[in-house]
């Protein structure tokens, strides 16, 4: 356990200083969106691109892998839906909350922790859920979000602007684009491979600093004059479902799979159960903002999770070594 905490331990730590930096103004808010553009459209996409193109096709196209993670996301959507939707909380609030209960920080996060763990094999995998949930997951739930009040076309419109902002974000293209340079064996001239080094160096720190800073941000916001004080209750057990009961559904469904003869990778399985282990993903504070969620009660899901995940997340990785 102490061998793990000693590779996990900066991940975390730089979250942490993100977080200590933008709740001190050292970082000033109006700052933030700056470094998630760096990271977003330049270093991340470097990072995803490094990593497709130096990953065997054969792991960036494992059909068993991405229609079995495929399923536990959307069984862990209906749950956090059904479990959370009452009075209180809406269609709009509840699909955001089955969004980060679904979702793991694996672009900003999980990614680089994971390769540093298990070394660049991982990669693929990840990879992997990270379609699913940037294209799959994340559409479904902006389309359920819309179903507060609106008619079949509120939902329609819905769906065709969560597909137009996965069009626009730039990490799904750099994957396949990396996937395409991994099928045909296709080398970046010397000059243009360094800066693309450069900048997907930067990708880890970068990232998970911001992830302290947009943290500390989000709990600035007001989320009283909407739905009144929020409870534990509102946001600690999807916090906690994101944290034990996703990784254990990817683990028995992936198990179980593999029981049927389906093949499916058992480094495939683990890599794809600690992404689930991961904390929900940050960037889902400003989806919920921007569809008029309460993202108060997202930020502290995201801000659980992310606590809470230095130790259950070392933990998971030291029962499956």
């Amino acid at each position: 356990m102490l061998d793990v905490l000693r590779v996990t331990f900066p991940f975390f730590a730089l979250v942490l200083c993100g977080y200590w930096a933008a709740r001190r103004q050292m970082l000033p808010f109006e700052a933030i969106p700056g470094l998630n553009g760096f990271v977003l459209f330049f270093a991340l996409p470097c990072m995803l691109f490094r990593f497709g193109a130096n990953t065997p096709i054969a792991q960036l196209l494992d059909a068993g892998a991405f229609f079995m993670y495929l399923f536990c996301a959307l069984v862990m959507v209906a749950f956090v839906m059904a479990v959370t939707l009452n009075k209180r909380i809406g269609w709009n609030d509840a699909a955001f909350g089955a969004l980060v209960g679904a979702f793991p920080n694996t672009g900003f996060m999980g990614v680089p922790l994971l390769v540093a763990l298990l070394g660049a094999a991982a990669a693929g995998p990840a990879i992997v859920t990270i379609v699913i949930d940037m294209v799959i997951t994340t559409s479904l739930c902006i389309a359920l979000s819309r179903l507060d009040g609106a008619g079949e076309q509120g939902v329609r419109k819905a769906v065709q602007n969560a597909l137009w902002g996965m069009a626009k974000n730039p990490m799904p293209w750099s994957i396949l684009l990396g996937t395409l340079f991994s099928a045909f064996q296709v080398e970046l001239p010397e000059p243009v491979e360094k800066t693309v080094t450069l900048l997907a160096d930067a990708a880890s720190p970068v990232a998970l600093f911001t992830i302290g800073a947009v943290l500390a941000r989000s709990q600035k916001i007001d989320h009283d004059e909407q739905h009144g004080p929020l409870t534990w209750q509102d946001y600690v057990p999807v916090a906690f479902m994101k944290l034990f009961l996703h990784p254990l559904l990817v683990l028995s469904v992936g198990l179980a799979v593999i029981s049927l003869g389906v093949p499916l990778d058992v480094f495939a399985l683990k890599v794809m159960v600690l992404v689930a282990a991961l904390p929900s993903a940050s960037n889902v504070v400003m989806l919920a903002e921007r569809f008029g969620a309460d993202n108060g009660r997202i930020a502290r899901i995201i801000l659980v999770s992310t606590a809470a995940a230095f130790l259950t997340f070392s933990g998971a990785v030291a029962l499956l070594q």
